[in-house]
């Protein structure tokens, strides 16, 4: 039976990875204090913050929840793996410190499990925190050279997006996962550090067979980047080395070869955005300027060019076990893909 069933309730560990993240804490640990389901085990991965979060949480939260103290941070991947490491559910939460929980969220999200024993990823309905009738992410679409983006972001939350569904792959700062995809498919992969790293997952999984089920009930609230800023540079830089190692870690040969072509679109556009300050890229470019854009996309690529070695070795391990054909990987980008117009000018 899984954890949707009435009558049990198997251990969920939730992992909340933290870096000088102390103002969020509170709103996200009490809003799980405050969850109906019954059998949770928190684990905060602390990212070697200075801002006291550590002493504030043994201060605060004795027993409640475990924390895991790094010494310096190493990103979202790494601390996820460490709280999967030592966690304890046959079911495995990832939140964000940035987050506000509905008090059903847990046992709502938990029901995806019941819609196929290859469910194996379950995506939540996040909202702004700030702002909470307009969605951030409802699972998440792909587009065809691997970038991915919020499955209805920046849509008002009017019904739209109210029906249980398979959608790509869950957002990471508000999923959940069976423990048994863990052990099958693999560990969040620690290169990729942020962004990017979800899709990779999601990806990766669904090579090996596993499905994903959106729960519309399964609600949260998210400040949405609040620990780096939504147009950084560091954030446009991993984003876009990590959707280069994601093309050359998991597309087959006929999707792989076709990215340079999707690439070279979706720049036309973001170019566009930049001009006329539309989309992600006329967001950036209200703080640097073209030149300092396109530095940081060469940055990108010399630092993925570097990685090679190692994604192409994981590339051969990956493919060699997947489970899926080149048609049913094309059904994917039709049923869950995106424009490269619309991933470029929706925020």
């Amino acid at each position: 039976m899984t954890p949707g069933a009435r009558n049990n309730n198997p251990l969920i560990s939730v992992v909340i990875p933290n870096w000088n993240g102390k103002k969020f804490l509170p709103a996200c640990l009490d809003s799980l204090k405050r969850q109906s389901y019954p059998n949770l085990d928190v684990i905060v991965v602390d990212n070697g913050s200075t801002d006291g979060s550590v002493q504030y949480l043994k201060e605060n939260y004795p027993g409640f929840v475990k924390i895991v103290e790094l010494q310096e941070n190493h990103g979202f991947d790494r601390a996820v793996n460490e709280g999967i490491k030592v966690s304890k559910g046959a079911y495995i939460a990832t939140l964000n410190n940035d987050t506000e929980t509905h008090e059903d969220w847990i046992r709502e999200l938990a029901k995806g499990f019941d819609h196929g024993d290859r469910v194996g990823m379950c995506a939540s309905k996040i909202l702004f925190y700030f702002n909470r009738d307009i969605i951030d992410k409802t699972g998440h679409v792909m587009y065809l050279d691997g970038l991915n983006k919020g499955r209805g972001a920046m849509q008002k939350d009017n019904g739209k997006f109210e029906v249980c569904e398979e959608v790509f792959f869950p957002d990471g700062c508000a999923a959940l996962y069976k423990r048994e995809l863990f052990d099958e498919v693999g560990l969040f992969d620690e290169r990729f550090f942020a962004y990017g790293d979800d899709a990779e997952l999601g990806f990766r999984a669904r090579l090996f067979g596993w499905k994903c089920v959106y729960m519309p009930s399964a609600v949260v609230y998210h400040i949405h980047s609040g620990t780096t800023s939504p147009y950084s540079k560091l954030k446009v830089f991993l984003v876009e080395r990590n959707r280069f190692w994601l093309a050359l870690k998991l597309f087959p040969l006929p999707f792989l070869l076709a990215t340079p072509f999707y690439t070279a679109l979706r720049f036309y556009w973001h170019s566009y955005s930049a001009f006329f300050q539309k989309g992600s890229a006329g967001r950036f470019r209200k703080e640097f300027s073209s030149v300092e854009l396109v530095l940081v996309l060469m940055k990108s690529y010399l630092s993925g060019l570097k990685g090679l070695p190692y994604i192409l070795g994981k590339r051969r391990e990956i493919l060699r076990k997947k489970a899926v054909n080149n048609r049913q990987i094309k059904e994917w980008f039709s049923r869950f893909g995106i424009s490269a117009k619309d991933i470029a000018l929706i925020d």
